[in-house]
């Protein structure tokens, strides 16, 4: 007989600026790298270092091109020069808008309250997944703070990807009381101090990774 496969939560590491770091997400087991072209983000990559980081990702890891309230030429510029898979945007797009670059995508949803989601599911019907962020007033994302988990609706129509402040130490209880379809950490598998956003922590991003696998392997054989 077949056995049952372990439900497997899928994970993202978002705001990788380096080749070496996208190395190490590879390495890890993640499922997806995130690159964020949005300039006033610390960790925005150029058009260089995206084409060089999305060069040493291989088959079957989804590369990901983050957008704040693009112009159709912003995406389509990044298109044309980056091997781009999935596109996630975080600003006020509406699904038209999404739909026309010929590429799957997700759409960030900031969290103040259950309706935020439940009404995101209708107003972008061509999105993938939701991937929800933390409120914070003028901060399209990367807060590192998490939202209150107990908003999200036990029945929305679309799989979601949590985002928002995970790191190591939270990620097991995020899986256990959500079982989002997906994780998405950024400033969560960085090295410490003030001036590395961007710069990845190996060690965090396996401890990271051995959070999700563990968690998993729990709630299958409980």
């Amino acid at each position: 007989m077949p056995t049952t496969p372990v439900i497997r939560t899928r994970v993202k590491i978002c705001g990788v600026t380096r080749v070496e770091d996208a190395i190490k997400v590879v390495n890890s087991g993640a499922d997806a790298i995130g690159l964020v072209f949005y300039p006033p983000s610390p960790r925005a990559v150029d058009m260089q270092q995206a084409a060089d980081i999305a060069a040493v990702i291989p088959a079957f890891v989804t590369v990901t091109a983050l957008f704040v309230n693009p112009t159709v030429e912003q995406v389509q510029s990044v298109l044309d020069a980056v091997r781009i898979d999935l596109i996630q945007f975080h600003g006020d797009e509406d699904d038209g808008f999404c739909q026309q670059f010929n590429r799957p995508y997700i759409k960030a949803v900031r969290v103040r309250q259950a309706s935020d989601m439940v009404e995101a599911c209708v107003r972008f019907p061509g999105a993938l997944s939701l991937l929800l962020d933390s409120y914070k007033p003028g901060v399209p994302g990367g807060t590192g703070e998490t939202f209150d988990w107990s908003l999200v609706p036990d029945d929305l129509n679309k799989p979601i990807i949590l985002a928002g402040g995970l790191s190591p130490v939270n990620v097991a209880t995020a899986i256990r009381d959500l079982h989002p379809f997906a994780v998405d950490v950024s400033g969560g598998v960085e090295a410490d101090g003030p001036g590395n956003k961007g710069i990845k922590d190996a060690s965090k991003i396996q401890a990271f990774m051995n959070e999700v696998y563990r968690v998993d392997n729990e709630q299958h054989n409980s």
